[in-house]
């Protein structure tokens, strides 16, 4: 399996970023970080859109990215074709977002969660697994949707 997990964020977000890389490197994942790594203002729009193609290539197998609230960035990543991602503020929305919509991707904002909330949850993301089924039927449904 692809143990590979891209990382972004803008400026709101870089040391909430660089935490959750080392805490998923401790789980055996690896932290595909693509910054940025300074703190001037950046455009969240570009780093969603550049972790959500590294997730649709198959380059990596999940990707988390971060911004002021996770909404923005949210709505970038979810442009580009194949890709679901869904911004969480606690851990019950992060298992459901894998467990009923297959998400690839988890959106954090960071003005909105600390730290050890925004650890909880990127567990809840990564260890909850796609439940299929009828969650299978519907994922399909928005799938088709894309064209």
């Amino acid at each position: 399996m692809n143990k590979r997990i891209v990382l972004s964020s803008d400026h709101a977000a870089i040391a909430l970023r660089q935490q959750i890389a080392k805490h998923i490197e401790a789980k055996g994942w690896e932290a595909v970080d693509i910054g940025p790594t300074t703190p001037e203002s950046t455009h969240y729009p570009l780093h969603g859109q550049a972790a959500a193609e590294k997730v649709a290539s198959g380059d990596c197998r999940f990707g988390i990215i971060l911004c002021g609230t996770g909404q923005g960035i949210m709505m970038a990543a979810n442009k580009v074709k194949g890709i679901r991602c869904g911004v969480c503020a606690d851990e019950f929305s992060a298992r459901m977002i894998r467990a009923h919509n297959d998400a690839q991707i988890l959106s954090i904002g960071e003005r909105v969660v600390g730290p050890g909330l925004a650890l909880a949850i990127v567990d809840a993301f990564l260890e909850t697994e796609f439940e299929g089924g009828r969650h299978g039927t519907r994922v399909d449904m928005i799938k088709a949707m894309e064209a």
